[in-house]
């Protein structure tokens, strides 16, 4: 006879194959049709608010692994809080002016067309990059208002930008100035410090000769003889040989010990003066043959020396600065204010010219001595024949060095002055209380994850300069402010006038400024003024969102409950967005800020194109499926690099496979199970069941805190743990025979039923912010009735409460099973048994543990899934646990496969032990108190 139609096997038609890369589009267009976010709004609505605001990628391109990893990340976040019971609403935003998308349009022809076919061409390029883009995130399965997303080239978000500026300029941080900025040769434009990058480059550098024009005062300054056939000169050190010709100055550190040295070089005596600790490293650079030491200075005493320029007609001073280290060089640093921050500032106090000698191209002016229109980088080697044919040039060697370079064209930067508008870091005349000082205050009021995020910013917005906001192109939101013809200086009634311009650009977008006239908006005052030419930096626009997004969408607020994007942003979004807020309104935008790693090989190598190890989310959404990516972006600690390739997303399938696996198992198990009729109470179940739920409960307490803290790769290990080896390889394993074997409707069968429901009730919930897909299509498969989608509830508060007390320590028979199992494993290994339930063991021990497993007593083979199980007093030579296991010699019952004595017995079932006999003559089952 068959008793194959006596057992309760598991049925379900939850696919054990997962498909998703054709499953999760089905999902998807479900999603749509029922219109999920508006539901979910709707379930939420009149709920205390979670706002995670979203930085905007740049509408340039397809999305990247990064942008895979960030829409993910917040996705998981804004999921979680939701179940929380929040109201979660989360708005995507892209970033569509600048320089990038102009250069694109430049590439299809649009230079040829007049500004403002070249601005709606522009748009148009954004608007097909958005659309490129949203599918792609939408695919990721990211939920968010998709249908209304806010981007920096809406005409209201353009006109709200310039209204953003007109309360920086009414707060007085704005300000004119000729300073030096990065400036891009191949963009034509000065560049923020977010939009810089640090790549090796190989460098001249230099020493060179600044002579005293009075070597008398020098030598009794350094209490020397004087020797007026001896050149004295003042050496420098420098790797930007171009900017030579833009020279004012020579500064030394006020508290530096000088020396000054006579030496002989190719074969001519002179005097050199260097730091004292760096004379020695000097001279070795430049070959000198012997040298002497005549005198020491202080660096403070020098300061008013008169020096001439290596190669023209003007002297150059000895100033004082800070700034001078001994790091590397002379101790004697060459100023030139026009090409770095802090010569500019140290000619800022002395008053010193900023010549600006280099023009948007890269190239000196015309009227420069001697290197008229030659390009500054190719100038170097001319400025050094130069520096030789005068004898000025003392040594000279190349460098390989960390040098700041544009992200877009990889090009190497220059420090060049230039009129730009700039928001001061301080107060005026560096008094008064600045943004600088604002911001440092207001980020010690924010939550930063990771914790080394706050020293980071901190430290970015300590040492910063003043940022230029103005750039010199098209497509931007303008400064849309009105300038004094002769003295520069912004139209008394600027506050007025900038918001008509933004009513202006709110019905018309930039264009509405661009053609503006003065007349029309001055009237007869016109003659006097004209309109700002420049645009906005980017980083001002996407940094103004916290006004022109979170404060104008009804459905957000502000501040944000978080920000959240990728390092590089404690220098860029993140910094521009709490400058702007503490500028217009003295706080943080952010009450939180989540900083995440970047991708990176399995070598820890950047991606790249050249190095063929770039990871396409698009292609792993096609092959493996999108939850996949998500569960590898939960799995990786995204507080530091995250480690992609495929053979890391075929192990993270892998680890998929058996949570699903084990969701699937828990479905097939409850096909005839109804929970308003089936359910069973702790206080009917086996004392193993109650243990289970009791970790099932606790485990979800760990997993909330875990995604409140967004601890993910907590979450991915704590539920593959529990999934593998509390339930796999422990209660799932055990109870299957109580499901399998006794009637259905026993009070043990339906015991161990309602663990399972219960766990794939709360199970199906922990998944759903990072297995969304998965989470969705076994939401369809529990036990009925319920709602349309897993994302329209909360976390599973269906456990029984109080959590049901244990009576056994299951934790020591747990060990006591391992060590079962590992004895076991040795009858597998040499083919003594196959299945456990082929032997018999016996359990030698005393004390505790020997009174739990007789408390357990026959139950203990269900427990141990062996065919006999006895627990004996050990032995006085064997302290401990010491397991005998053995093969049974007793006959195989053909329905639960136990080897019982009694097999055979019975005339009319031969082939059954008593218990199945029992089970399928229609009783109530038998009793289990344990397990």
């Amino acid at each position: 006879m068959d008793y194959k139609d006596t057992l309760n096997l598991p049925r379900t038609d939850f696919p054990m194959r997962a498909n998703l890369a054709k499953r999760e589009p089905d999902i998807l267009r479900r999603w749509r049709e029922m219109d999920l976010y508006r539901r979910i709004r709707e379930a939420r609505a009149g709920r205390e608010k979670y706002v995670l605001h979203d930085g905007p990628p740049y509408a340039n391109g397809d999305i990247h692994i990064g942008h895979a990893v960030n829409k993910i990340l917040k996705d998981i976040i804004v999921k979680a809080q939701s179940l929380n019971g929040y109201d979660c609403p989360y708005v995507p935003g892209w970033d569509c002016h600048g320089l990038p998308i102009e250069l694109q349009v430049e590439k299809q022809g649009g230079r040829e067309r007049d500004a403002r076919a070249f601005r709606a061409a522009c748009r148009e390029y954004a608007r097909e990059q958005i659309e490129r883009q949203r599918e792609d995130f939408i695919r990721l399965g990211a939920l968010g208002d998709w249908k209304r997303p806010y981007t920096t080239m809406d005409f209201r978000a353009e006109a709200d930008t310039a209204r953003a500026l007109g309360r920086m300029i009414a707060a007085g941080h704005l300000q004119k100035g000729c300073k030096p900025v990065y400036w891009c040769a191949d963009c034509g434009s000065a560049l923020a410090e977010a939009e810089v990058e640090y790549r090796q480059r190989k460098s001249p550098a230099i020493d060179a000769a600044f002579a005293a024009k009075d070597s008398a005062a020098v030598a009794r300054l350094f209490g020397a003889a004087v020797d007026e056939s001896v050149e004295t000169a003042v050496a420098i050190w420098t790797t930007t040989p171009w900017t030579l010709p833009a020279n004012q100055a020579v500064a030394m550190h006020p508290d530096y010990d000088y020396s000054l040295a006579e030496i002989e070089l190719a074969g001519k005596r002179r005097r050199l003066v260097t730091a004292s600790r760096l004379l020695q490293a000097t001279l070795k650079r430049c070959g000198a043959q012997e040298h002497r030491v005549l005198g020491e200075c202080r660096g403070e005493k020098l300061r008013g020396l008169s020096l001439r320029h290596p190669f023209q007609e003007r002297e150059a001073p000895v100033i004082l600065g800070r700034h001078v280290t001994l790091d590397t060089g002379t101790g004697a640093v060459h100023t030139a204010p026009a090409h770095g921050v802090e010569d500019y500032h140290a000619g800022l106090e002395y008053k010193l010219p900023v010549d600006d000698l280099v023009d948007g191209d890269g190239c000196f002016r015309a009227g420069v001595d001697h290197f008229a229109g030659q390009q500054v980088f190719a100038a170097n080697e001319a400025i050094c024949e130069l520096l030789s044919r005068r004898g000025r040039l003392l040594a000279r060697e190349t460098i390989e060095h960390s040098y700041p370079h544009c992200w877009r064209h990889k090009s190497p930067l220059i420090y060049r002055a230039t009129a730009q508008w700039f928001f001061r870091m301080d107060g005026r005349d560096g008094k008064g209380k600045g943004l600088r000082q604002q911001a440092l205050a207001a980020i010690d009021k924010v939550q930063w994850t990771p914790d080394w995020g706050r020293q980071r910013i901190r430290g970015m917005v300590a040492e910063r300069g003043d940022w230029c906001i103005s750039r010199q192109r098209v497509w931007g939101t303008p400064i849309a402010v009105f300038l004094h013809k002769e003295s520069g200086e912004l139209h008394p009634d600027t506050e007025r006038l900038l918001e008509e311009a933004a009513r202006r650009i709110e019905q018309g977008g930039i264009d509405a400024w661009f053609e503006l006239s003065p007349e029309e908006a001055l009237g007869a005052e016109a003659q006097d003024y004209e309109k700002c030419p420049d645009t906005l930096d980017v980083w001002f626009d996407s940094g103004v969102t916290h006004a022109s997004v979170l404060a104008r969408r009804e459905e957000l607020h502000r501040p944000a409950d978080l920000y959240l994007e990728g390092s590089d942003q404690h220098r860029g979004w993140f910094q521009s967005s709490l400058l702007t807020a503490v500028g217009i309104g003295g706080d943080a935008p952010y009450r939180a800020v989540l900083t995440h790693g970047f991708a990176v090989d399995a070598a820890g190598h950047k991606m790249s194109k050249s190095r063929g190890n770039v990871v396409a989310p698009q292609k792993v959404v096609q092959s493996l499926g999108a939850d996949i990516l998500r569960l590898w972006v939960a799995a990786t600690d995204y507080r530091n690099e995250m480690s992609v390739s495929e053979e890391i997303l075929k192990r993270t399938a892998d680890a998929y496979r058996r949570i699903r696996n084990t969701a699937r198992y828990l479905l097939a198990n409850l096909h005839d199970f109804d929970p308003r009729r089936d359910a069973v109470a702790p206080s009917r179940m086996p004392d193993l069941d109650r243990w289970v739920l009791g970790r099932a409960m606790a485990l979800q307490e760990e997993i909330i805190a875990a995604y409140n803290q967004f601890q993910f790769h907590l979450i991915y290990q704590k539920l593959h743990q529990f999934c593998v080896v509390t339930l796999g390889g422990l209660f799932l394993d055990i109870v299957k025979d109580r499901i399998y074997t006794l009637p259905a409707d026993s009070v043990a069968r339906r015991a161990a039923q309602t663990c399972l429901w219960h766990i794939a009730e709360a199970l199906c919930r922990w998944l759903a912010p990072i297995l969304s897909f998965t989470a969705e299509e076994l939401w369809g498969f529990l036990p009925r009735p319920r709602g349309e989608s897993v994302f329209l509830e909360e976390w599973y508060r269906g456990f029984p409460t109080p959590a049901p007390a244990c009576e056994l320590d299951w934790p020591a028979l747990i060990r006591a099973r391992e060590e079962v199992n590992r004895e076991l494993e040795r009858l597998r290994e040499s083919e003594a048994i196959g299945a456990s339930l082929d032997a018999e063991v016996t359990l030698c021990c005393d004390g505790d543990l020997r009174g739990l497993l007789e408390t357990v007593g026959a139950e203990l083979r269900f427990f141990l899934i062996t065919s006999e199980a006895v627990a004996r007093p050990a032995e006085s030579s064997s302290p401990g646990l010491t397991v005998s296991a053995r093969p049974s010699t007793r006959q195989k019952c053909a329905r639960c496969w136990h080897r019982r004595e009694e097999v055979g017995r019975d005339a009319a079932h031969p082939a059954l032990c008593a218990r199945c006999v029992s089970h399928i003559g229609g009783g109530a089952g038998e009793a289990r108190r344990w397990c």
